[in-house]
């Protein structure tokens, strides 16, 4: 049938307009379209029929009289849903609907048959078709059928959107740093998403645990289902189990109605299980079983349930010492380290804080409509504190200086950092003799660091490049450190 143009009369005694269609689309019903249709069947009656039908109905309907002009229509245009015969030659109905669900995605697929044999619809099913009805059949039934089938194309195309947006939003481009320590996640992370081992991710407080976990998630094949997160922390003891594992209807005071635990709610996704050495020894042991046998038994309940979820767990505390120390079973522990990732404090990449800064400014100047920017100065001034709240802490003084400074420009004064570099939560502001700050260790090792690089190296380009950071950010160590600049790099050491 191909593009062309065609009438169709209303029958005598309607009083509709006839109704003209280029190239299968009702050119009358503009915005009216309900769906995108192909009508495939070798018998022109039968197939002029069905797609008359439908376009009474408000759908766009294209015809093609065999398998092979079908193949041809859905390469050059989008539909959402074939509605195809199974006896057709040369190409018989199973194999276009095969070779059609490989070159187009999320394409629906309702094939009509006149045998309405149950091993025909089987067969047809089995092979991915969403739908089979029998011919003859009623008007009122086919259409049903096609509604059914385009509001689940559609509620594939929303996941696809939503899971697509996840991984714009939560993949390895929100782990922003570009120090060696952000390196080698990012690439660990990449190198464990694809698989289903339990992963640990261990870090203080603020360090962005669960970015890890939600970047593990986007980037798996587990994207499309939920990325459910649970604090331990945040939950009381006796709350935890029906939390996770959901319970039944009586099993305790208040429960009204029979729940789902958080297991259930991410059946074929990712479980995040943050804080998990806040929990007690029995808890850990029912968390055990259901990394064991893949199934949990809700609250109150007998009968177990299946489920198919990565755990991916996390802890700011020193767990191995827990371990140790008998306060978490090492049973559990070997279970969920599986893959172990380390996120370093914001003390121990400090170069990423400029960069880090400058993402939660845009962040703010998008959110709020502003036009800020940060100072030289304040950059410097932030890569000289210790942050002892990690990433989450910057994040919060870009947030209060954005909201506060008086002019688009934010200068040191816009940042009060209560406390300096080395100064961290809880340490004496003066030590015994002999005694350094970790953080003045830390400084005194990277002056070294670059110190020793420049003799003998003696270019800038390959220092950064050896050390693992930007010539920008080494530029600014070294006047932070108060090193010789670029300009004044001693002779190269002899020999």
């Amino acid at each position: 049938m191909g593009w062309s143009s065609t009438t169709f009369a209303a029958s005598e005694g309607d009083s509709r307009p006839a109704r003209r269609y280029i190239g299968g689309v009702d050119a009358s019903s503009g915005p009216e379209n309900k769906g995108r249709l192909l009508v495939v069947d070798d018998q022109r009656n039968m197939r002029a029929t069905t797609a008359m039908l439908l376009r009474n109905e408000g759908f766009f309907v294209d015809e093609a009289a065999s398998g092979e002009e079908a193949l041809s229509l859905l390469a050059q245009r989008p539909y959402e849903l074939l509605l195809t015969d199974l006896k057709m030659e040369p190409m018989d109905g199973i194999v276009l609907l095969k070779r059609a669900l490989e070159s187009v995605a999320g394409l629906q697929i309702i094939v009509m048959t006149a045998y309405g044999s149950i091993e025909t619809a089987v067969e047809a099913i089995r092979s991915g078709a969403y739908d089979y009805i029998t011919k003859p059949f009623k008007d009122g039934e086919l259409v049903y059928r096609v509604q059914k089938a385009l509001e689940r194309a559609r509620l594939i195309s929303t996941v696809d959107s939503f899971a697509g947006e996840f991984k714009e939003r939560h993949g390895l481009s929100a782990l922003v740093g570009r120090s060696v320590a952000m390196r080698e996640l990012t690439t660990r992370i990449s190198r464990v998403a694809g698989s289903d081992a339990t992963v640990l991710i261990e870090g203080e407080s603020g360090t962005g645990k669960e970015l890890v976990a939600r970047a593990l998630h986007a980037l798996s094949a587990r994207s499309k289902a939920p990325f459910v997160p649970v604090n331990c922390a945040a939950i009381t003891e006796s709350l935890l189990e029906s939390e996770l594992f959901g319970h039944a209807k009586g099993a305790f005071t208040g429960a009204v109605k029979t729940r789902r635990g958080l297991f259930e709610e991410a059946h074929g996704g990712t479980l995040f299980i943050d804080e998990v050495t806040e929990t007690s020894g029995a808890f850990q042991s029912k968390l055990l079983r259901a990394l064991q046998e893949h199934e949990i038994r809700r609250v109150g309940e007998n009968a177990s349930i299946s489920v198919d979820v990565r755990v991916v767990a996390a802890s700011n505390r020193d767990i191995e010492k827990d371990v140790a120390e008998k306060r978490f079973r090492q049973d559990l522990f070997y279970r969920l380290a599986v893959v172990t990732l380390k996120v370093p404090p914001l003390r121990e990449r400090l170069e990423d804080v400029p960069l880090l800064a400058q993402h939660f400014l845009d962040r703010a100047n998008a959110r709020n409509r502003t036009p800020r920017r940060l100072t030289q100065a304040a950059l410097d001034h932030l890569a000289g504190y210790a942050f002892p709240g990690n990433v989450r802490e910057l994040e919060n003084l870009v947030e209060q200086a954005a909201a506060l400074a008086e002019g688009t420009e934010l200068g040191p004064e816009d940042f009060p950092l209560k406390k300096v570099r080395g100064e961290a939560a809880g340490q004496p502001t003066s030590l015994p003799a002999g005694v350094v700050t970790l953080a003045d260790a830390v400084t005194e090792a990277e002056r070294r660091a670059i110190q020793v690089a420049i003799e003998r190296l003696r270019d800038l380009g390959r220092v950064a490049e050896v050390l693992g950071v930007s010539t920008t950010t080494l530029w600014r160590k070294m006047k932070r450190l108060g090193l010789k600049t670029s300009q004044e790099l001693p002779p190269p050491e002899a020999g």
